[in-house]
């Protein structure tokens, strides 16, 4: 990659500087909502063009959701992340990548690894009701009686 490709941009730095600066996992939304007031005339476009850039730099991580807004981390190192299902928070989870599944893959298949991305889903501390102990317990959210 040509690192050399793209011109220096403040509007591009401010992007990265607010993405490094935080642990949340934004949408280009976020990040134009927190600009705006500095960058008049900053659109969103401006900020999605800008996050394309970022990340063919690998200055940023995409994390895509499918049907959902894309999010962007500005943690470009191996994790793996926890994401709510019902708040949607994104977390980052402080653990060694697991290099051996990437072995494993390859083992099984004609496929040649280069990274993975693994995300656990459920729920966060705010989201997940307690038992009256601290401790999470969780409800089935239906019963396998029901499909039998």
């Amino acid at each position: 990659m040509e690192l050399n490709k793209y011109r220096k941009s403040k509007q591009r730095q401010k992007i990265l500087g607010l993405l490094k600066s935080t642990t949340k996992h934004p949408t280009a939304s976020w990040i134009y909502e927190k600009l705006k007031p500095e960058f008049p005339s900053l659109s969103l476009g401006n900020v999605y063009r800008n996050l394309k850039i970022l990340v063919e730099l690998g200055c940023v991580q995409e994390l895509k959701f499918g049907s959902t807004f894309d999010r962007y981390d500005g943690n470009v190192n191996p994790h793996y992340h926890l994401i709510c299902e019902n708040c949607g928070q994104i977390k980052d989870i402080e653990m060694r990548q697991e290099t051996a599944l990437d072995r494993k893959v390859e083992e099984l298949t004609d496929f040649r690894v280069r990274n993975h991305r693994l995300e656990f889903f459920g729920l966060c501390e705010a989201c997940v009701p307690s038992n009256g102990n601290g401790k999470a317990w969780h409800e089935p959210v239906f019963s396998a009686e029901e499909y039998e």
